[in-house]
């Protein structure tokens, strides 16, 4: 998620010599359409002419394009621009640079830019929280959105979105509570679609479909977004009756105006006929997502039916639907087909997932559990043992988490590095005491 911000603000924005309005409008047209590469031609072309013919916005306009274009080597010439023309103390400048270091992956910059900003506004903190957002960094977004609150900054609506978002990757419920208290009391504040949506996905991510369902009613003007975040929600709950029946009303004119589909409300269609093995209707709806309503399915979808498929048993039919795919196979697909053989024991299809699985070169040990299982249960023991070797040789530690009083906090196996691990194993190992005395005192009783 980028921020947009506003590119006119008078007092900020200098210029050596005269402003060119007819180039900048070009650069920013060409932005706007995300015609990126002819943004960055002219540009070049501005250059060769005279540095005099480029000022702050034109800046702003390049350094937006290399961002769309997550364009690293562009952007660091242009960022040498900036400092030689002397522009790097314009916080709109500043704030697109962390924008910029936060699509090309460099969070160590992002963070170092915003704490080189002698002023911080609300969309430079904004800008710094998407960047952790946008970089699978929900917990350290989170952290930043509690540390501008701190500096008695107040989050406008585009803050909370993102933070919002974080509390849906992390599952934060209860932070994602508190900042839907926070817009209930702010009246003054602009509470868009946007915001709603936000919401919406927080709730249906983090389990709580029932104020999920409250908020989707409570949502007077509801766009594709809405509809699909619902739908998905109620899918990924098991709820596939009640997804479907959304989808119906979403898509019934006589009831309401008409919401066209798209992609990603037919993955959470075919989710809902996945969970249930509704094999039958989830070929109609992927079929209608493709005649109906000219969509070109993704491997998304394409996951979808192999589940589908799979849930219900048809493990040959998954099987020719993954060699029947228009595009090459991905290894989530061989995957979900493996995992499905564990539950049928059909060591050959098993064997020949896990073959393909190998051509990818992926050797996840979880495959070789699966491997190990399929064996076990037909009692081919030295395969089973040439799997368990396999898994010992690449096992990772696997993380979990955990949410006290807003704060996430997260864990490996072993692990030693916490800051409070003394006092967590202290409170494990009396836990642990005590469940012995009550399975000790059973034991007595039962004797």
């Amino acid at each position: 998620m980028f921020i947009k911000f506003p590119l006119t603000k008078p007092s900020e924005i200098h210029s050596h010599g005269k402003t060119k309005p007819r180039s900048n409008e070009m650069l920013k047209g060409y932005v706007k359409v995300n015609a990126t590469s002819k943004a960055l031609l002219l540009f070049r072309d501005l250059i060769r002419k005279s540095t005099s013919s480029i000022d702050s916005f034109s800046l702003l306009y390049i350094i937006n394009a290399c961002t769309r274009n997550s364009s690293r080597h562009e952007g660091r010439q242009f960022i040498t621009l900036v400092v030689k023309l002397g522009y790097m103390h314009i916080i709109f400048i500043q704030t697109s640079l962390i924008n910029y270091y936060s699509a090309v992956a460099n969070l160590a910059d992002a963070h170092q830019m915003f704490d080189e900003m002698p002023v911080r506004n609300v969309v430079s903190w904004t800008a710094l929280i998407s960047a952790y957002v946008h970089n699978q960094k929900p917990n350290s977004a989170l952290k930043l959105f509690r540390e501008m609150q701190m500096k008695n900054l107040d989050p406008d609506q585009v803050t909370l979105t993102v933070a919002l978002s974080a509390c849906a990757d992390l599952g934060a419920l209860d932070m994602g509570k508190w900042i839907h208290n926070f817009i209930c009391r702010n009246k003054k504040m602009n509470k868009d679609l946007s915001l709603y949506n936000s919401l919406l996905n927080m709730y249906t991510k983090c389990g709580d479909i029932e104020t999920a369902k409250k908020t989707f009613d409570s949502i007077k003007e509801k766009d594709v977004t809405t509809w699909t975040s619902m739908i998905t929600g109620y899918a990924i709950h098991g709820q596939a009756k009640e997804a479907l029946a959304l989808f119906t009303a979403m898509t019934d004119s006589k009831i309401h105006t008409k919401i066209v589909p798209n992609e990603v409300t037919f993955v959470g269609v075919l989710m809902a006929c996945s969970h249930v093995a509704m094999v039958d209707e989830g070929k109609r709806y992927f079929n209608s997502m493709i005649h109906d309503y000219k969509l070109k399915p993704r491997f998304a979808h394409f996951g979808c039916m192999v589940d589908l498929l799979c849930r219900a048993g048809c493990l040959q039919d998954a099987k020719d639907f993954i060699l029947k795919m228009p595009m090459k196979p991905n290894a989530v697909l061989w995957r979900t087909l493996l995992g499905a053989c564990s539950n049928c024991g059909d060591i050959e299809l098993a064997e020949e997932a896990r073959a393909r699985l190998i051509e990818f070169e992926e050797n996840l040990a979880g495959d070789d559990v699966i491997m190990g299982n399929i064996y076990a249960s037909r009692g081919i023991w030295d395969k089973k043992e040439t799997a368990r070797n396999r898994i010992n040789e690449r096992r990772v530690p696997g993380c979990s988490s955990i949410e006290v009083g807003s704060k996430i906090s997260e864990f490996v196996a072993a692990d030693g590095d916490h800051p409070f691990v003394c006092k967590i194993y202290e409170v494990i190992e009396s836990l642990m005491g005590n469940m012995s005395g009550y399975v000790s005192s059973f034991d007595a009783y039962d004797t």
